[in-house]
């Protein structure tokens, strides 16, 4: 960490004197199987959290779901729902539960590796009920915002509401800015370059690999994108299509551990999530993905059963709670795990404005941390 990096985090605690940060309770549940009635699970779970009705009736609702990396990478040939991707029966009961609670519309959305073609043939081969999953509710819609799909017309332009550490906004599928209520449902796993990868870090494939990719047009969007975005986003070797916001300070590290988690908060500041969800039934430590190998931050990567839910309606405050289920101190800084390479994003998002970081501020309702804990690669 630099000298100006400990003084931007250090003065967090004093921000926080002078402007009281959000922060609202986060709901968890011990849960060993996906064999569960998860329609009453969720239920019970959001009216802990003040009924799911007053948030998304009316309203149209978009799902970012956590399907990082090819279909075909599978970690130990195990189902993705087990490992790194949002499992399909969690989705299937909360698709019915929002429709029985009155949302008008729901989308579920991703960025799918690789490609811009629909979503739903995405997750086809992914091995998901996607006929179920449409009867599940009134409408229901599956669109991949890797680019405009098919579906969007445009992209908005949609800016960090604390300005931006790396970028001032993004250029996203218009279907985000359409949205009503944003949730992130994510897995609760390690990041080889962000240390933990919840529900703000699953925001970050908002993006849309058109402007934001490796082959990006250098003008205007690539529409046929074929690549990630490490070029642009974790090494910083250029800069998005010209349609998009450039970078705030091109003299910054071009270091993936600086970059991804200031970019991931960029995202969830551009586009806020209402209500935050992470699996934590079963899921695998050390990465995010099967493409991490011995070499990675956290020297390997295992399956694991830690058995737990954590569902929220302010991002920070339930990413906290599941980083302090991991095993990990949520305020550690850089040089600690799982923080030791990267810098902390639940930091940068208190220093964003976006929720506390602070367990003490945080209720936390259905069990205590210490009870459920379950400890991750180099936790204390």
């Amino acid at each position: 960490m630099t000298r100006r990096d400990w003084i931007t985090l250090s003065a967090v605690p004093l921000l926080g004197q002078q402007k009281a940060l959000p922060t609202a309770p986060v709901s968890v549940r011990k849960c060993d199987t996906y064999n569960e009635d998860f329609f009453e699970i969720f239920s019970k779970m959001f009216d802990e959290l003040g009924g799911l009705g007053k948030l998304v009736r009316n309203k149209t609702v978009t799902i970012k779901l956590n399907l990082t990396g090819s279909p075909a990478l599978r970690f130990q040939g195990k189902a993705l729902g087990v490992t790194h991707y949002t499992h399909p029966k969690h989705v299937l009961a909360m698709t019915a539960l929002l429709d029985r609670a009155g949302a008008k519309r729901i989308r579920f959305v991703e960025s799918a590796w690789g490609t811009a073609g629909p979503l739903a043939e995405y997750m086809l081969d992914s091995g998901w009920p996607v006929r179920q999953m449409t009867t599940a509710a009134k409408q229901v819609e599956f669109l991949n915002t890797n680019g405009l799909g098919g579906f969007a017309k445009r992209y908005s332009r949609m800016k960090a509401s604390h300005g931006g550490f790396i970028f001032p906004g993004f250029e996203l599928n218009e279907v985000y800015s359409e949205t009503d209520v944003m949730m992130s449902m994510a897995k609760l796993k390690n990041h080889d370059t962000c240390g933990i990868t919840l529900s703000m870090k699953n925001m970050f494939g908002c993006t849309p690999a058109s402007i934001y990719g490796d082959d990006a047009g250098v003008d205007d969007p690539n529409e046929s994108p074929t690549s990630g975005r490490g070029a642009v986003c974790h090494a910083g070797k250029r800069q998005p299509a010209k349609i998009a916001m450039a970078e705030l300070d091109p003299s910054t590290p071009r270091d993936a551990f600086h970059r991804m988690p200031r970019i991931s908060i960029d995202v969830v500041s551009s586009r806020p999530i209402d209500i935050a969800f992470i699996d934590g039934i079963e899921t695998m430590t050390g990465g995010e993905g099967p493409w991490i190998n011995a070499k990675g931050s956290f020297s390997g990567t295992s399956h694991v059963k830690p058995g737990l839910l954590v569902l929220g309606t302010n991002p920070v405050t339930t990413d906290t709670v599941g980083t302090a289920l991991m095993g990990y101190d949520p305020r550690a800084t850089k040089g600690t795990p799982p923080f030791h390479k990267c810098d902390n994003m639940l930091l940068l998002a208190e220093q964003a404005g976006l929720g506390t970081a602070d367990l003490n501020k945080i209720e936390v309702i259905g069990g205590k941390i210490e009870d459920l804990r379950f400890r991750f690669p180099m936790s204390a």
